[in-house]
């Protein structure tokens, strides 16, 4: 018969950590007391008892300064309060993930949000639960949900958080949640079911559905051990859970060609290795023993400092990283060796369910922990990837971390890229800081493993880049085209403008219809000008552009808003011996002749006007040939004046 064993079959990280917590305690002689079953399995239970445990069933059962463990499922705060009014010494295996459930209870309720948990009512986990939380909601299944919702007002806005029992089965939960969801616009959802459970269903209703027979090895006390045979029953005609391998049906898999073996996240690995041998000798799954004995080693195996090791993430906490190692011994990456880069989240990184590949840096085989290092195995890696890229003249990024004597750091995927001053792209003598936390592309110029320096030009990459944007405006420009371009530097008779790798010059007299003295009058360096093209060399690299819009026709203007009679207000823009010149409308200028400027007898138009005023003088006379303008304020000095004369 061939066998296709679950390779999530066993015990997860936090039943196996309850358990170690409770025989290391025992070992040390300190004779814990299980606040309940800290596993949902006899046979682990008689062997805890036979070292020296015992077992009650509430904090008044506990003799002060005992050591008593709080099981995987956890406890609820007044079970906290009354064992260390006891001065009891609290072993705490409540399992990471129900720990984070039990922290969203605690603060729906200060946020004064309706705590509704999708779970078995009679569960101890979700009974531990409800004690974080106040009045919170417990439903087996979405028809309770939807009966709920039937009979609950104002629903609508009611602000709702919503979690599930870690090993409740997804489909449940998510046919629950979808049911609140569509009527409540105030919900906040958690996906709290176990990533170590929803990996072990889903394995299991992947074989179950592909096999004769599903064999699922649990107690039937426990409820991820019960859902797995629900979640089997859907797939496989035949299904069977076991505690023992006592109880293997051997009259019932006769005649089966492939057989189906899990088991739940109490059930020990002895367990399941016993179960796998006698039916083994009874030849019906003999091809499983191979695979279960290759399971069993590599969970015994102890780790060694300097391995490389792959596990899953099981928790994530402020100081550390949880992971499952597969092995006897749980690990954890403290914060400081997750990454070296400071810009870096923690949620970028890992994720609960990720599997990561990792660093032994230390082991305590007392505890049972090892210290594991992500950013060392990183910091490996990309060794090879920098000496790649400078082989190859690949560009990389990165983020500028800090400003270094001489130039800036970048970092590249945890490794530190010094990058020269003359290298960042930047001008002489420009502040470095101005690059800090900005993403950078560059090129690696030099790799020293036995050094470890690094070091790398974003002048480079910038100077490519510029070169294939010149070549892209030279070959697309011509007279009369529009680009937007920035201000790089400035000359008294005019501007240089960068329109994409190819300076441009704009001259005083194309930058405003305006009269101006210096462009400094309209623009500023690092301003952005929309400019088109007058005329273009190839061959010399010239360009002049234009900014004046030769669509709006100052002298146009002028004739549709002014005739001959009208009194216009005036700017003096000049002062000559014979008079001054005025600004009509931008870009039109008006003669006010020194005999038009007062009602009597001036020898300088500087004596009344002065420029920059703003004066009311008379359209007197106009030259739409020559485009001249004669202006008069003496003409509104009124009639006696023009009778002196």
């Amino acid at each position: 018969m061939e066998v296709i064993l679950a390779q999530s079959a066993g015990f997860c990280y936090g039943v196996r950590r309850a358990v170690e917590l409770t025989e290391q305690a025992a070992a040390e002689g300190r004779r814990p007391v299980m606040l309940g079953s800290v596993i949902h399995n006899r046979h682990v239970i008689d062997s805890l008892l036979q070292k020296g445990s015992r077992i009650v069933s509430s904090p008044e059962e506990v003799e002060p300064g005992e050591a008593v463990v709080i099981r995987a499922h956890g406890a609820g705060e007044e079970t906290y309060r009354a064992l260390e009014a006891k001065g009891a010494e609290i072993i705490d295996g409540t399992c990471p993930h129900v720990r984070r459930i039990q922290e969203i209870a605690r603060q729906a309720a200060l946020e004064g949000r309706q705590m509704v948990l999708i779970g078995s009512p009679s569960h101890p986990e979700v009974q531990g639960i409800c004690g974080w939380g106040e009045n919170v909601l417990v439903f087996s299944d979405p028809e309770e949900v939807e009966n709920w919702i039937k009979c609950t007002e104002n629903i609508t806005s009611m602000p709702i958080t919503m979690v599930a029992q870690t090993t409740q089965l997804q489909g449940i939960w998510e046919s629950s949640w979808k049911l609140i969801k569509k009527q409540c616009t105030n919900l906040k959802k958690f996906d709290t079911i176990c990533s170590a459970t929803q990996k072990r269903q889903t394995e299991a209703a992947k074989i179950a559905a592909n096999v004769d027979v599903m064999v699922v090895v649990g107690d039937r006390q426990s409820a991820n051990s019960r859902h797995l045979y629900e979640l089997c029953q859907e797939r496989c005609g035949r299904v069977f859970l076991i505690e023992s391998a006592d109880e293997i049906p051997t009259d019932k898999l006769t005649g089966c060609r492939r057989a189906g073996l899990t088991a739940g996240a109490s059930t020990p690995a002895s367990i399941i290795k016993e179960v796998d041998k006698t039916m083994s000798e009874e030849k019906i799954m003999s091809e499983s023993t191979e695979n279960f004995a290759e399971m069993f080693e590599q969970y015994t195996n102890t780790l060694h400092t300097g391995d490389k090791v792959t596990g899953v993430v099981t928790a994530i906490t402020p100081t550390e990283v949880h992971v499952d190692l597969g092995c006897k011994q749980a690990g954890y990456i403290p914060m400081d060796q997750l990454t070296d880069d400071p810009e870096a989240k923690v949620e970028d990184i890992v994720k609960i369910g990720d599997e990561v590949e990792l660093f032994v840096v230390r082991v305590n085989d007392v505890e049972g922990y090892a210290t594991l290092s992500k950013k060392r195995l990183d910091a490996n890696k990309i060794w090879d990837v920098l000496e790649e890229a400078m082989e190859n003249k690949t560009v990389v990024e990165g983020v500028v971390s800090e400003e270094n004597k001489g130039g800036i750091v970048v970092f590249i995927k945890g490794a530190r890229v010094f990058v020269p001053a003359s290298q960042s792209g930047l001008p002489r003598d420009a502040e470095m800081s101005q690059l800090l936390k900005q993403k950078v592309q560059m090129r690696i110029t030099e790799v020293n493993r036995a050094r470890r320096r690094v070091v790398g030009s974003i002048r480079a990459v910038a100077y490519e880049a510029r070169q294939a944007a010149a070549a892209a405006v030279w070959e697309g420009i011509e007279v009369g085209k529009r680009y937007t371009g920035t201000v790089k530097s400035m000359t008294s008779y005019g501007v240089f403008v960068d329109i994409g790798g190819v300076d441009g010059m704009v001259h005083i007299s194309d930058l405003s219809w305006s009269r101006i003295k210096t462009p400094a009058e309209i623009v500023k360096v690092g301003d952005t000008l929309d400019v088109y093209v007058i005329s273009f060399d190839k061959e010399k690299r010239k360009i002049s552009l234009g900014v004046k819009d030769r669509s709006m026709n100052p002298w146009e203007k002028f004739m549709e808003t002014y005739k001959v009679g009208d009194v216009a207000n005036v700017k003096i823009v000049n002062i000559r011996s014979f008079g001054a010149f005025a600004e009509v409308v931008p870009g039109v200028d008006g003669l006010i002749h020194i005999s038009q400027i007062a009602d009597r007898r001036i020898e300088s138009p500087a004596e009344c006007l002065s420029e920059g005023e703003l004066v009311d003088a008379k359209i007197i006379e106009v030259d739409e040939e020559k485009k001249k303008i004669s202006l008069s304020i003496r003409a509104l000095l009124g009639a006696s004046a023009a009778d002196g004369e």
